[in-house]
């Protein structure tokens, strides 16, 4: 089953920082637009592996 959420982003020192809005407590960066799409999803993946 796929989900979908919003991610909002931010730049703050060169870095993209976003958070899910659905998901409270999922964060994460990265260089790229790319970079922190992917290292959100592993956030989230993480965090219900962990729960």
């Amino acid at each position: 089953m796929q989900r979908e959420f919003t991610l909002q982003y931010w730049i703050d020192d060169d870095w993209y920082v976003g958070k899910l809005m659905e998901v409270p407590g999922v964060f994460s960066q990265g260089e790229t637009l790319e970079e922190l799409e992917e290292n959100i999803r592993d956030a989230y993946t993480l965090m219900i592996c962990l729960s």
